[in-house]
């Protein structure tokens, strides 16, 4: 078994404003995604550490920027779910505006890492956030979850579309399928978060 450099990562501290963050030097990648595609679950599997980011049955519970670092100084940051209806519009407003400083002006910040439910891709949300990332020049790794809730031909197929998408909208973005119960792909997610990292 290879060794896992994202299992040294520890909690930091929480931000509701980009301008709390870290100094803005070195590098880091960011976990954006629906609410409820398993962002949280996702990161805790690529570090093999099942309390690193709070998980909760109810989505939109990562409120703030969450940093991890990492023993090498790099850092993993889980930025708010988006999407979540039971958030107040306020909140929802507020959270768009604190991700969109945070995506345009980081200069540390190597790629996102979006979150998109493997059942349901592509969402208006997602699709937002790939068209973002293209505009400020962010690279994106697409991990599609939930990946053991489909049969390997729909996951190959969804993949496939994802693919396709991303080259005819020009999404600047790689893709692969993830399972956190089946660990699928998290070999593959590792390697992609540290290809961005050393960007």
């Amino acid at each position: 078994m290879s060794s896992n450099p994202f299992r040294s990562a520890r909690f930091a501290l929480s931000a509701t404003d980009p301008h709390q963050l870290p100094a803005d030097e070195g590098a880091e990648i960011a976990f954006a995604g629906r609410s409820n595609a398993g962002k949280s679950s996702a990161l805790n599997a690529i570090c093999d550490q099942a309390g690193l980011a709070r998980t909760s049955k109810t989505p939109g519970r990562t409120q703030m920027l969450n940093v991890f670092v990492l023993e090498d100084g790099r850092r993993l940051i889980d930025l708010p779910g988006y999407g979540y209806a039971k958030v107040p519009a306020a909140m929802r407003e507020r959270w768009r505006h604190t991700i969109d400083a945070y995506l345009r002006l980081r200069k540390s910040l190597r790629g996102v890492v979006l979150i998109m439910d493997g059942r349901h891709p592509l969402k208006d949300f997602d699709r937002q956030m790939l068209t973002y990332c293209a505009g400020v020049g962010r690279a994106c790794h697409i991990l599609l979850t939930k990946a053991d809730k489909l049969s390997r031909s729909e996951a190959t197929r969804t993949l496939a579309l994802v693919r396709k998408e991303c080259v005819e909208q020009g999404w600047p973005a790689t893709a692969q399928v993830f399972s956190v119960p089946a660990k699928t792909g998290l070999d593959e997610a590792r390697t992609a978060l540290g290809g961005l990292l050393s960007a």
